[in-house]
């Protein structure tokens, strides 16, 4: 994997896969999937070799064993300088301290500096508020950010699992004064979570975030590992497992999954590696946040980026995972505006080549 992208409307190189570590660790929520550092550290290694440069955790993983056991085995292979080390803050570290979670000023400085002495380092490449808390001014995570990264603590700053509205007032809030910009917004997107797309995509692409999808498997649901049975799922896995998995698996799904794996059949590649593809290759996406609980599927993940989805498979995907839209979305499809806003007349926007892309290196061929 030699191919990076521009996270957003900066000028950070990060990779197309990104390494995700929520399962580094044996402690805390996530600690019934986790593993030791001893079986993170060739799924951490096998991701460098690969050319990976993109590393995210959050100090709410495995109780913050993940920013630990990653903070050894990045100065182990003493690759600080050369990734891009990402952290996020949100979820509470003391259920006691209304001040310990949350998104207010006084939390995030804290979270900050705890992360930075679990990580070994004295700076994080990217930091993102973790999720929405509801109440706390988003003028006051603005200027914190902006804070952190003139003190040098942060490079550049982000978000995760917020409204678009929120990220729109963020991000206009730090343009209007001249304030550190969201580079990055984190979001669940898969084949079958395209809730984003109505809103979340053409705001990112707008106004310069670039989305990193978490969970471009569905959660594993997309590996091919689990089977419908009678009453739910089976298969070797935490959904498979009684009460694995949050929510029922509806037809929509296994639409999607029966789709996926025709496509994958025909391509000779893992269901898994398809459904990445999907997602990498979506507009808008700087980056899909894979994870691993071995080397051998690191390998397998890290290699679903050198095949591209012929045409009439991507359609097919498209359309088994097609979500309906809600009003006020339908009026603003092509085929609304083609009837109403400009009936009999050829008005778009500029045509794919009007701009196409600039590789520096490798000579790539404009499509």
């Amino acid at each position: 994997m030699n191919d990076y992208y521009l996270l957003g409307r900066s000028g950070l190189r990060v990779s197309r896969l990104a390494l995700g570590t929520m399962n580094f660790g044996t402690a805390g929520f996530h600690a019934a999937y986790g593993k030791t550092e001893e079986q993170a550290e060739p799924i951490f290694r096998g991701y460098l070799e690969a050319g990976g440069n993109f590393v995210d955790t959050a100090d709410f993983y495995t109780a913050g064993e993940s920013e630990r056991i990653l903070g050894r085995l990045i100065a182990s292979a003493g690759v600080r300088d050369k990734i891009v080390l990402t952290s996020k803050f949100t979820n509470s570290i003391d259920p006691a301290d209304p001040n310990a979670s949350g998104n207010g000023r006084k939390h995030i400085i804290r979270a900050l500096d705890a992360t930075l002495r679990r990580l070994g380092t004295d700076y994080l490449d990217l930091y993102l508020l973790h999720t929405w808390d509801r109440i706390t001014p988003v003028e006051e995570v603005v200027r914190t950010f902006d804070d952190l990264v003139r003190a040098g603590k942060i490079r550049y700053a982000g978000l995760s699992d917020v409204p678009a509205w929120y990220a729109a007032r963020a991000q206009s809030l730090a343009e209007a004064h001249s304030g550190t910009p969201m580079i990055s917004l984190q979001l669940p997107y898969s084949l079958i979570a395209r809730g984003v797309e109505p809103e979340f995509v053409p705001m990112a692409q707008s106004l310069g975030l670039g989305l990193t999808a978490w969970s471009p498997i569905g959660g594993g649901l997309l590996t091919g590992k689990y089977r419908r049975t009678g009453d739910g799922l089976s298969g070797d896995g935490r959904l498979g497992a009684p009460g694995g998995y949050q929510r029922p698996i509806g037809e929509q799904e296994w639409r999607v999954i029966d789709a996926l794996e025709g496509v994958a059949a025909e391509l000779g590649r893992s269901m898994a590696q398809v459904a990445i593809n999907w997602v990498a290759s979506q507009p808008g996406v700087g980056s899909a946040i894979i994870g691993a609980s071995s080397p051998e599927q690191l390998a397998g993940n890290m290699a679903a980026l050198d095949f591209e989805i012929p045409a009439e498979a991507r359609r097919r995907l498209d359309e088994a995972s097609a979500v309906p839209l809600v009003g006020p979305y339908p009026m603003f499809t092509p085929e609304y505006q083609s009837w109403i806003v400009s009936p009999g007349l050829g008005i778009g926007d500029k045509p794919a080549g009007y701009a196409p892309p600039i590789w520096n290196g490798v000579a790539r061929p404009v499509a």
